[in-house]
């Protein structure tokens, strides 16, 4: 066990890095006074309190690797988790957040600044950290354990910048082993295929997503990482041929990509392609598009801030979506009176990550891991959500009469359900409605005939000189699909202010109140060119424009 000395002190590190260079920002450290010192937190008692909770937190993750290093152990815990164990989840959870209270220093001021009082089994009482609040303040030694960064064994991932600024990420090898093992059993779980040829085409380097999902997925298939390069993904499938079955893992535009491009070229389709995609939403339309020719399209739930992996799709998930689209009556039951929006939809582990949805909406995660070198706690992501217990779910699906008794549901987890939005401020407001990125992409992706000659889009909000704001789509088209500038725009147009009255009840309001809110431009720009022109280097989509 660490000395007091050790574990109250700040720690540095050979590796320790100055935020103001990792992160861009000019980032110091707030002082505070040092607390009054209660009998509990002074040796010897501090020592046993210390102790208690490094055996409880280390017994709790060893136990979960446990399961995770064994599938069918995997397999059988994700069928039987029971409501009972929401208590064993929040009691790690808590304990997570007591134990960094002693052994992060940065937690510790943290805690300190916020004047946190000490409540047993009380995890709210321990106020939610964010980038804002928590990571841009502190450095990277003393968000770490005991202040220490190891030198062995420690990979820094970058995000991707998506939402700003990129940022640094310190991951431990433990941590990193736990996240390749979850992610590779639910691949599994999930693309059942003894011969299975895994095509890893997220963006590698720094970002979090590409390196680990390579790792992840060589414990289940074989795994050739091409990164985005659209002629090495061709020519892998077509030397190895016939003999697997492929999955390619990307972004969704990008796979959408690959799977008009090997129609362009007349693929044989009878080979089995499925798909795995994240980093950001995919609608239902999007979705058919894929399955036309790919067997199955899953996506899985991450954030650099935490990790890959924290939630995924099963066939279940998929099919309460569907139903979320084409019902009002489910919308209602499951979001609440007035919701429009249709989230992602996933299943996820309270025991490893688990996740509160605070009063603004937002999801507030707390990675019950002490293997984390950078513990997460009851952090906030900024990303909207709701929860939703599997039995509760499936109690108002029956009120709805939407089960048949007799016909068995799809695949899934008994775990919860996470209906995930998406970032809060991923939005165009107009005319008293918020339009959202995914809403445009349904709408775009209606017209059948169209969306395979589609790259990408972006939103932005432009003012005429009469001082007038309207929303502007702008559309890439694939390099050198053929497009009709001007009728292709108008369909496009069209189909997408149909959709988005059919789904805003803001917007068809609008409409009626004034027509004119349907004058949303659409404009067809040359592949690469416009807002486009500077995107090469981007691994994600960026969905909004911010015009300065």
């Amino acid at each position: 066990m660490p000395s007091a000395k050790r574990t109250i002190e700040r720690m540095r590190s050979p590796l320790e890095a100055q935020p103001e260079a990792a992160d861009g920002r000019d980032v110091r450290n707030t002082a505070s006074a040092r607390p009054v010192l209660g009998l509990w937190a002074r040796p010897p008692l501090l020592w046993v309190r210390l102790g208690y909770l490094t055996a409880l937190n280390a017994l709790f993750s060893r136990l979960y690797r446990f399961i995770r290093t064994h599938y069918r152990l995997w397999r059988f815990a994700s069928h039987h988790y029971g409501p009972r164990l929401d208590a064993f989840a929040h009691l790690h959870a808590y304990l997570m957040c007591a134990w960094a209270k002693k052994r992060v220093p940065a937690y510790g001021r943290f805690l300190a600044e916020h004047n946190h009082v000490f409540r047993l089994l009380a995890l709210d009482a321990f106020p939610e950290t964010s980038k804002e609040t928590y990571v841009t303040r502190y450095s990277f030694a003393d968000r770490a354990r005991d202040g220490k960064i190891p030198v062995v064994g420690t990979v820094i991932d970058e995000s991707a910048g998506s939402s700003g600024t990129p940022y640094n990420w310190v991951r431990s090898a433990a941590e990193l082993h736990d996240v390749h093992l979850n992610t590779a059993n639910w691949v599994r779980s999930t693309f059942p295929s003894r011969r299975l040829f895994a095509i890893n085409a997220f963006s590698m380097g720094a970002w979090a997503t590409g390196t680990n999902m390579g790792i992840a997925l060589s414990k289940v298939a074989i795994v050739k990482s091409t990164g985005p390069d659209l002629e090495k993904i061709i020519d892998t499938i077509m030397r190895f041929g016939g003999d697997y079955d492929y999955l390619i893992a990307a972004y969704p535009p990008f796979l959408k990509h690959v799977v008009d491009e090997l129609d362009a070229r007349g693929f044989d389709w009878s080979t089995n392609v499925y798909g795995v995609v994240g980093g950001e939403g995919m609608t239902e339309a999007m979705r058919d598009h894929l399955e036309r020719r790919l067997v199955k399209v899953r996506s899985g739930y991450g954030a650099s801030d935490i990790q890959i992996g924290i939630a995924g799709e099963t066939d279940l998930s998929v099919w309460v979506r569907k139903l979320l689209l084409a019902r009002p009556d489910v919308r209602e039951a499951l979001l609440g009176v007035g919701e429009e929006r249709i989230p992602m939809v996933f299943q996820y582990n309270p025991l490893e990550n688990y996740i509160e949805i605070n009063d603004r909406g937002d999801a507030v995660v707390t990675l019950n891991n002490s293997s984390v070198l950078s513990p997460k706690l009851r952090y906030n992501v900024g990303d909207e959500g709701i929860t939703l217990p599997r039995r509760d779910v499936l109690e108002r699906l029956t009120a709805l009469g939407v089960l048949e008794t007799r016909r068995p549901l799809p695949q899934g987890w008994s775990a919860p359900f996470l209906f995930l939005y998406g970032r809060r401020d991923g939005t165009i407001s107009y005319m008293g409605a918020n339009i959202y990125p995914i809403d445009v992409e349904y709408g775009l992706y209606r017209d059948e005939e169209l969306a395979s000659a589609i790259e990408s889009f972006c939103l932005e909000l432009d003012e005429s000189p009469a001082l007038e704001s309207r929303p502007v789509v702008h559309v890439q088209p694939r390099k050198g699909a053929r497009m009709d500038r001007q009728s292709s725009a108008e369909r496009l147009r069209r189909g997408l202010v149909d959709y988005l009255a059919s789904r805003s009840r803001d917007f068809a309001e609008s409409l009626k109140e004034d027509p004119s809110a349907g004058e949303i431009h659409l404009l067809l720009h040359e592949h690469a060119t416009g807002p486009f022109a500077d995107t090469g280097a981007k691994i994600k989509n960026v969905y909004i424009v911010r015009r300065t």
